[in-house]
């Protein structure tokens, strides 16, 4: 067992840096639900810049900011399209019927990416005997399909589309710059045309808490009382928000190092035993391998690198996945693949 754990579970578990540290313990701040944080007035104002949107807001977790984006954009008892593995529908506590009162319509997908041709099969309108769609979402990058990212023209399509029949489209981008990265664009290309876009600050970006919603002015003054009634009004937030602001400036600059990472990482894995991953399709920063074939679930082989000194989690019985991120060194994921050779 090595002295180290090498986790790769998920880029949630990166640590704040130093600068990130040092910002916090110096950050000027106020009372937020007053508006009168400097700090976390400063954050929402840049990302809007960035983002190209009229406005931010400032939310505790990507969950609560996909939960605000469908209240703004849905009435109670109406649908929302989404890809069937989507982080909206497995991950976040059916927070669209609880809170929303919605219900999601999933629609399968073989690599995560909706299309319109798609979608347009379940549009429904108002009639006497079943629901409209109030909403579209997509996710970008997307999870559990392996961190893959949409082209920004099937974007385009969805949102054209959509708003010629009245709908709104919410992207999930909880690891949009990591999209960005890839496609070597500005996120606000990404997001040019949807109408409003979350991204997390505390993933790949590696700050130790937040998330970001953008949209419109209106959207995002709404958003803010949907925050407050889901217990997301902080006070003296600007500690918070002085280490998303280095998130938000510097860190994109290195997502590529993560990229580079997952893809040693595939290109190891597709020669193991037992092992099924395509690497041309890793993206970004995630590695999702099936291991079927090794007769061994995907639980047991999790168990087994924790004894080894690597942490992995699994996507399902016989699917492990991967993570790379800041605090992953190459020669981190050097040692992973030792670990998972040795295993496998």
């Amino acid at each position: 067992m090595t002295d180290r754990i090498i986790d790769l579970r998920s880029d949630t578990v990166t640590r704040p840096s130093f600068a990130m540290r040092r910002a916090m313990a110096g950050a000027e701040v106020g009372d937020d639900v007053y508006g009168e944080d400097p700090t976390l007035n400063r954050l929402e104002q840049r990302a809007a810049e960035i983002f190209g949107k009229e406005a931010a807001l400032f939310v505790p977790t990507g969950t609560m900011a996909n939960t605000i984006a469908v209240k703004i954009h849905t009435l109670h008892g109406q649908e929302v399209i989404c890809d069937s593995r989507s982080h909206l529908m497995d991950w976040e506590l059916a927070m669209v019927a609880w809170f929303a009162g919605c219900l999601v319509r999933p629609i399968a997908t073989e690599d995560g990416i909706l299309r319109w041709s798609e979608i347009k099969k379940s549009v429904k309108t108002a009639s006497p005997h079943r629901s409209p769609t109030g909403l579209i979402e997509i996710e970008n990058t997307h999870n559990m399909a392996g961190g893959v990212v949409y082209p920004i023209h099937v974007i385009n399509e969805i949102c054209h589309e959509a708003h010629s029949v009245g709908i709104k489209v919410h992207m999930d981008g909880a690891r949009v710059f990591n999209a960005a990265c890839h496609l070597n664009v500005p996120v606000s290309e990404i997001a040019a045309n949807v109408d409003t876009v979350m991204f997390c600050l505390s993933k790949g970006l590696g700050a130790p808490v937040g998330s970001m919603l953008l949209g419109t002015a209106a959207a995002i003054e709404e958003g803010r009382l949907y925050r407050k009634r889901l217990g997301g009004g902080m006070r003296q937030a600007g500690i918070l928000a002085a280490a998303g602001l280095i998130a938000l400036e510097e860190m994109p600059k290195r997502l590529g190092e993560d990229h580079a990472n997952a893809r040693m990482l595939a290109e190891a894995l597709s020669d193991m035993p037992g092992v099924k991953i395509d690497p041309k399709r890793v993206n970004t920063n995630i590695v999702i391998f099936d291991v079927s074939g090794t007769g061994v679930k995907s639980a047991e082989i999790a168990d087994r690198c924790k004894a080894n000194g690597l942490r992995v989690s699994t996507a399902n019985p016989t699917n492990v996945r991967i993570v790379t991120h800041c605090d992953a060194s190459s020669k981190d994921c050097e040692r992973a693949i030792e670990v998972l050779r040795k295993i496998l």
